[in-house]
């Protein structure tokens, strides 16, 4: 494809691979954008890598600050700040614990830094620099980073308040979008390329409207809104603060911010794996391996990522099926995206992409339409949702056992 004229897609993908293996083309009014191979692609293949525009770690998840009095994760690129030992002993609730093949951990203390006004913590100094430049002059709360009524603080508050775990978005990605603007000398630049992410808020074609912008959530909006509009205010992005454009902004991180989770253990792990050993010294890294998840699992379940999402402007352009071609995942420990082919493509298949978890996909097709129809506003017609097309419309058992435990839908779960 032609790649867009902004250089700062050229600094968050590699042009000339994007160009070889994929173009985007317009499809309808109601899909909008897709990505489909200019050539033949072969299962497990890397079909691009890619970074977002911004991402910001999940606000829960940042609470729990597993390293002391620092944050869980690289606050630009989410890179985990604990090596892979220091993780494996707080997951399996062994301090003493020490992990074979330590140097495959690539987590480096020594380089990581905090802001010097408000103690944020950073993996790096280009990573602290990068912030700065791009957003955090805008958002850093210096010496009140800790004051409970600083507004960017209660905003925070506020969110956590309506948005209890499992997070899938972040206002912190609203509010990293306007201190981008703010701080950027072409703001026009920045509107712009913000402006490709889809961000409606209905389809009307099929009458479907964002579950999370309907009556029941209005208290909590105009909450939201209004301490959004106190702590980030700024006069050329005016629209975004009206009733109508921040629901566009919450429509827009709702249905494009992509999950991203960044593990320094697994990451470590994928590279024992890598390893070519004897088979007696396979086997016993392999078994201490298979042990340590399971007493990972026996202490904490299986929450083993630092975990956020961001705005990723070529991914955002797959659509969704019940039976992808592709996944994205962060392998590398920071934000970067990869792509990866889960069958063969053939060129001029459509590159999709599941946007339910491996939970949500094995669920009905009534109760996997019932999800894609509140948060993501259409109608799945893949291959599966087709050929089970006569089957009832009823609810998977998963979603009325939760029902039965208690669950509600009075909280912002799904943006």
């Amino acid at each position: 494809m032609a790649a867009p004229q902004d250089d700062m897609f050229s600094l968050c993908v590699d042009p000339l691979k994007v160009r070889q293996n994929v173009e985007v083309r317009f499809i309808d009014n109601v899909k909008g954008k897709g990505i489909f191979a200019k050539r033949d692609i072969r299962k497990g293949e890397s079909i691009f890598t890619e970074r977002p525009l911004i991402s910001a770690q999940f606000l829960w998840n940042a609470l729990y600050k597993y390293k002391g009095e620092s944050r869980a994760s690289c606050e630009y690129c989410m890179r985990s700040l604990e090596t892979a030992e220091e993780n494996a002993q707080r997951l399996s609730g062994k301090p003493g614990l020490s992990l074979p093949r330590p140097e495959l951990c690539r987590v480096r203390p020594d380089l990581q830094q905090a802001c010097p006004q408000c103690q944020v913590m950073y993996c790096s100094a280009e990573c602290r620099q990068a912030a700065l430049d791009q957003y955090h002059r805008a958002l850093c709360l210096g010496g009140s980073h800790e004051d409970p009524d600083h507004p960017v603080n209660k905003l925070q508050e506020a969110w956590r308040n309506v948005h209890f775990p499992p997070e899938t978005s972040s206002i912190m990605l609203m509010a990293k979008m306007v201190a981008t603007v703010k701080q950027a000398q072409d703001k026009g630049r920045w509107q712009r390329l913000f402006s490709q992410f889809c961000c409606r808020s209905a389809n009307e074609e099929e009458e479907l409207a964002h579950k999370l912008l309907g009556e029941k959530f209005q208290g909590q909006l105009a909450l939201l809104r209004g301490l959004f509009t106190t702590a980030l205010y700024d006069e050329h992005l005016v629209r975004w603060f009206t009733p109508e454009g921040f629901c566009s902004l919450f429509s827009l991180v709702g249905t494009n911010g992509q999950g991203i989770g960044t593990s320094s253990l697994s990451q470590w792990v994928h590279a024992c794996d890598a390893l070519e050993l004897p088979d007696q010294q396979r086997e016993q890294l392999d078994a201490f391996i298979d042990q340590l998840y399971k007493d990972i699992e026996k202490e904490t379940g299986d929450f083993l990522n630092c975990e956020g999402s961001g705005l990723f402007l070529l991914q955002s352009s797959c659509n969704h099926s019940c039976v992808p071609n592709g996944e994205a995942s962060f392998p590398d420990n920071y934000f970067l995206l990869h792509l990866t082919a889960l069958s063969d493509v053939r060129a001029g298949e459509e590159i999709c992409i599941s946007y339910l978890d491996c939970c949500q996909r094995d669920r009905s097709r009534h109760s996997r339409h019932k999800i894609l129809r509140e948060n993501y506003l259409f109608v799945c017609s893949c291959s599966k949702c087709t050929s089970q097309a006569d089957e009832p419309d009823v609810t998977s058992d998963e979603e009325e056992d939760g029902e039965a435990e208690g669950e509600t839908e009075d909280e912002m779960t799904d943006v």
